[in-house]
This record gives C-alpha cells, sequence and structure tokens, in this order.
C-alpha cells in the first residue's frame, strides 16, 4: 500500500492483479491497470496519483515479467500506463487549484454576504426574530434577495425585498438598498419618507426595466405595526392559529418605478400585539415548484409549524421547502419572521387584526 493513497484506487490496482494472478494469462487485464490513477486524479492530490500509478506499473511489470508477456506488449501497456498517471497528475493538480480558488470565492462570498446581510440577532427590541437566506446559486452564497431589521430612535424597522434579475449587477442594488435603508430609517420619523428616500436613491442609479419589490415595516409604539409594500409579496399576520395575508389596500409600484406609474405607496396600520407574529418572504419561497408543477403552500404549512420560538418554524418550514422542491431551490429565497412574545405566559390576544391606511 501507498501511504495516504485513496482507498479505491488501490482496491482496483489489486483486483485487476488477482485477476491476472487467477486467469494466468497476465496480458488480457494489464491494461485495466489504467483505471487506477485515472479514478485517483478525479478524487485525490497530484502525489496520491503518482503513487497509485507507482503502485500499479510495478505490480503490472511484475505481473508480466512472470507470465513472459512480450516485451512489446508489456511495453505498450506500461507506456499507456504511465501517459495516463501523468495526465491524472497534471489533472489532479489543475482540480486542486481550482478547488482552491473557489474555496477563496466563497470565503469571500461569505464575508460579503456578512457585511450585505448583516445577522439579525433572536430578539431585536420587544421582538423575538429569525431569518432563514438561501441563495440559488450556492456556491455564490448571495443573491439579490435582501433583509434588514435593525432597532432605530423611531422604533424598530425592517425591509424585506427582492431585487429583478440575479449575479452581482442584484447584489449591487441588494447592497444600495440596504444602505440606503439603514440611513433612512434612523432618519426619517415617518415610515413613508424612509420609502421614498430608497424610492430616490433607485431611481438615479438603476436601469429603465430595474426594479425591487419590497415590503418595509416599522414598530413605532406598542401594539402599533406600520407596513408600506410596494409590489411585494403580502406579509402574513399570525394571530393564534390563524394566518392572515396582509394585502395592501392600494397596490404600489415597486421600488424604481414610481415615476413610471405616478402611483405612490400607503401606509397601512395593524394592531401588533403580545403573541402576534408576522411573516415576510420572498417569491422564491412561493414560486417553488415540485415535480407536479405545483407551488408551494406557504400559509397552509405555516400553519402547520407554528410554534413560540420563530427560529424552530423557520427550521421546519426551511425543510418542507427543500422537501417540495425536491432538494434544490431555483431562486433565492428568504424568510423572516418577527414575533411580540406575551409578557405572561399563556396570555394570548384573540382580538381582530385592525387595518387601516393612508
Amino acid at each position: 500500500m501507498v501511504a495516504g493513497t485513496p482507498a479505491l484506487p488501490l482496491l482496483i490496482v489489486w483486483i485487476v492483479v488477482l485477476v491476472n494472478l487467477a486467469d494466468g494469462t497476465g496480458r488480457i487485464w494489464l491494461p485495466l491497470l489504467a483505471t487506477a490513477p485515472a479514478l485517483a486524479a478525479a478524487t485525490s492530490g497530484p502525489y496520491e496519483v503518482l503513487g497509485v500509478g507507482s503502485l500499479a506499473a510495478l505490480l503490472g511489470a511484475t505481473i508480466g515479467v512472470r507470465h513472459g508477456v512480450p516485451a512489446s506488449a508489456l511495453t505498450a501497456v506500461l507506456t499507456a500506463l504511465a501517459t495516463v498517471t501523468l495526465a491524472g497528475t497534471l489533472a489532479s493538480a489543475l482540480r486542486a487549484r481550482r478547488e482552491r480558488v473557489l474555496a477563496a470565492v466563497r470565503s469571500v462570498a461569505e464575508t460579503a454576504q456578512h457585511a450585505l446581510l448583516a445577522p439579525v440577532p433572536e430578539t431585536v427590541g420587544p421582538f423575538q426574530v429569525a431569518v432563514h437566506y438561501s441563495a440559488a446559486a450556492a456556491e455564490a452564497r448571495i443573491g439579490g434577495d435582501l433583509y434588514a431589521l435593525i432597532p432605530t430612535p423611531h422604533g424598530v424597522r425592517l425591509i424585506v425585498g427582492d431585487v429583478r434579475g440575479k449575479g452581482l449587477p442584484a447584489v449591487g442594488t441588494a447592497a444600495l438598498v440596504l444602505g440606503v435603508f439603514r440611513e433612512a430609517a434612523h432618519d426619517e420619523p415617518d415610515l413613508l419618507d424612509v420609502v421614498s428616500r430608497i424610492e430616490r436613491s433607485l431611481a438615479r442609479n438603476l436601469g429603465a426595466d430595474d426594479f425591487v419589490t419590497a415590503v418595509v415595516a416599522g414598530y413605532p409604539e406598542t401594539g402599533r405595526l406600520e407596513v408600506v409594500n410596494c409590489g411585494h409579496a403580502p406579509p402574513l399576520l399570525i394571530r393564534g392559529s390563524d394566518v392572515v395575508a396582509v394585502d395592501p389596500v392600494r397596490p404600489a409600484p415597486p421600488l424604481g418605478l414610481r415615476a413610471l406609474s405616478g402611483e405612490t405607496p400607503s401606509l397601512q396600520v395593524l394592531s401588533f400585539g403580545e403573541g402576534d407574529q408576522l411573516l415576510l418572504y420572498t417569491d422564491g419561497v412561493t414560486e417553488a415548484r415540485d415535480e407536479g408543477r405545483e407551488f408551494y403552500p406557504l400559509a397552509e404549512c405555516l400553519s402547520r409549524h407554528l410554534c413560540d420560538e420563530p427560529a424552530r418554524t423557520l427550521a421546519a418550514l426551511h425543510e418542507e421547502l427543500l422537501g417540495h422542491v425536491g432538494g434544490r431551490l431555483h431562486d433565492d429565497a428568504a424568510l423572516l419572521l418577527l414575533r411580540k412574545p406575551a409578557a405572561v405566559p399563556g396570555a394570548g390576544g384573540a382580538e381582530p387584526a385592525r387595518v387601516a391606511a393612508r
């Protein structure tokens, strides 16, 4: 055995050797020794490939000499084996280099993700919070979906959005939206002014066909939740066992398109008391399809997995979502769940949701 070499290529070498010895001819099976370094090239490093190839050549030469294989035939086999070993060594070195580059890229992507989509603590202000984000491009780790939740002098404020498009342009737009939101959320007392700041920035920086759908929400005072929906999927309000979509009273265009439509977003005010929860998400969740092309029924599944721990609820949803699509999402997907814990254990709020708009 050669130290450090993988088990499967070595097993192939010994199987070929044993077959040759059992067959007694020694010549017919020798070319199969080349499969061992070829396989090692796909799974191991250059030195391991050389080790497997050297061992195969040594054993092949021994068998050939023992069984009187003609010199020309044995030379041809050993030459082919050496060629495969050298080619495999080069391929292994190139693969290892690509893996190092990919590891560096993934490290940079993870750093960018933490900078762009900063981890959200389990508790923000009066809320329990959980976030789950999955990029469709698994190696990229980041995509065009965005979220942020921050405490401000005007209460806790949050945003969940989805940038049109994918790749680096979408990531750049997401970074722009989050940067403006974090500044405006602290500066502007009125949530609609926060949205207007984002709109003006996007109007200056986006192309004519680019836009961002988003829900911006704030909790300026106890029991009062403000929501502004700009062309995004409606949040789900959970009160007790009821799950209700918070549809906008007056639909508004996505961010970046206000100048084209002339429509302005409206502010909805919801009562939000102890035990209530709010789920914000992107269309990568609700538009995920199974093999029968059926969409993922988020509201129905949410009802099944509700509990008093937002992280557990989202973990169960995400696991079920992956099962629905067969293990891999084809679009970025973000989930943000906000829960107002009860001050007294067991206390609930059965009060119906009140919605106002302006």
